[in-house]
Formats: structure tokens, C-alpha cells, sequence
């Protein structure tokens, strides 16, 4: 059996699903809210296993420790680039 793991992120809520963003190969797609984990929210990491070519969204889990490494990440990036503005005006 070939199976393999997928991370997804989900970008937004939109009514009753998830729009979801793989970490690979950016695909986007739209995921019933009703079978994905409970706590399901914007910014929330998913592992789901994908076997033969199969999403098995019913096996997904939440990756809390990931997505706060990201978030981590993100905010050193926003400090080191805000560290290099000079401030003041910008003249045109």
C-alpha cells in the first residue's frame, strides 16, 4: 500500500468549509467542515494521510506544535524587516 503524509493549511472558513492549501504544491481545495477535526480554524495545520492518490481527510489530525513553529518563524521575519526600515517619509 502506498501511503504518504500531506501537510494542509487552512487559509479560510467559508459557510459549512475549509478551504484548505497544500504545503507541497499550493493545490487549494474546499473540505466539508463536518470531517475535519474539531477546533478547525484559519491558520490551522492538518496532516492527512494520502493513500493511492486518496485524500483520506477522515484521518486528518491538527499539528499544533507546526503551526506554532510557522507562526514563530513569521513573526521573527515581520521583526528582522521592520528592524531595516529606516522610517520617516518616502520621497517619490
Amino acid at each position: 500500500m502506498s501511503e504518504k503524509e500531506r501537510i494542509w493549511v487552512v487559509d479560510r472558513i467559508e459557510g459549512e468549509a475549509a478551504v484548505v492549501v497544500a504545503d507541497d504544491d499550493q493545490e487549494m481545495l474546499d473540505i466539508p467542515l463536518n470531517v475535519l477535526p474539531h477546533g478547525v480554524r484559519e491558520g490551522t495545520v492538518l496532516r492527512v494521510t494520502e493513500s493511492k492518490g486518496h485524500l483520506l481527510w477522515v484521518s486528518a489530525m491538527l499539528d499544533e506544535e507546526l503551526r506554532l513553529k510557522r507562526l514563530r518563524q513569521a513573526e521573527t521575519a515581520l521583526h528582522e524587516l521592520k528592524n531595516r526600515d529606516p522610517g520617516g517619509d518616502i520621497v517619490l
